[in-house]
């Protein structure tokens, strides 16, 4: 039986220059950098909750049939081809990142903005550190694909939030526009090469 797998990935450290990137500002900006060195302070020592499955896969195409499911997508099937299985996995800051950037909103508008560059940086680390763990354990791993990338429909959350439980697991909803709260998380499709 297929079993949802949930695990707490510690990050890396911040790389501020991706979390600048994010927020559209230069690094050599030394009030900017100061600031964003005090929202990593507030933001303190993140850790990312993930919940993941591993599944068969079969390509076509245009098609990819994970048995519980399958999505049409050329783009995604164009990543998968050749993989045997692959991980579903969603991947979430939690709630404190989007009630610190809330509560800067109205406070201090450049802070919130620069807590929201950190928490991008942050996720994407945490999806980065998670993907090392797997392999880690011998995996041989595709780039990560998201829904909404290429010609997956964004839709294909619903598939995930279902399949992962990311309500129960991970505190983490997806709202009728297909958006995820909190917001500082990411669900994507990763192929397991070798099996």
């Amino acid at each position: 039986m297929m079993q949802v797998h949930h695990v707490t990935v510690s990050l890396g450290p911040v790389n501020e220059r991706e979390a600048l990137r994010y927020a559209r500002c230069d690094a050599g900006d030394i009030q900017v950098l100061s600031l964003l060195r005090e929202c990593e302070r507030e933001m303190g020592a993140a850790q990312a909750r993930v919940c993941y499955m591993q599944l068969p896969c079969s390509v076509t195409e245009k098609e990819c049939d994970f048995g519980l499911f399958s999505v049409a997508s050329r783009d995604l099937a164009k990543n998968l081809q050749g993989c045997k299985s692959v991980i579903l996995f969603a991947a979430t800051l939690g709630m404190e990142a989007d009630r610190l950037i809330a509560r800067h909103q109205l406070l201090s508008p450049a802070k919130a903005m620069l807590l929201q560059a950190l928490g991008a940086e942050r996720i994407e680390n945490g999806c980065d550190a998670f993907c090392a763990q797997m392999k880690a354990e011998g995996l041989q791993l595709r780039p990560r694909f998201s829904p909404g990338y290429g010609d997956v429909d964004l839709s294909v959350q619903k598939d995930f939030f279902r399949v992962l439980q990311c309500d129960r697991l991970l505190g983490l909803y997806l709202n009728d526009s297909l958006l995820m709260s909190p917001s500082k998380s990411v669900t994507a499709f990763i192929g397991v090469e070798g099996e």
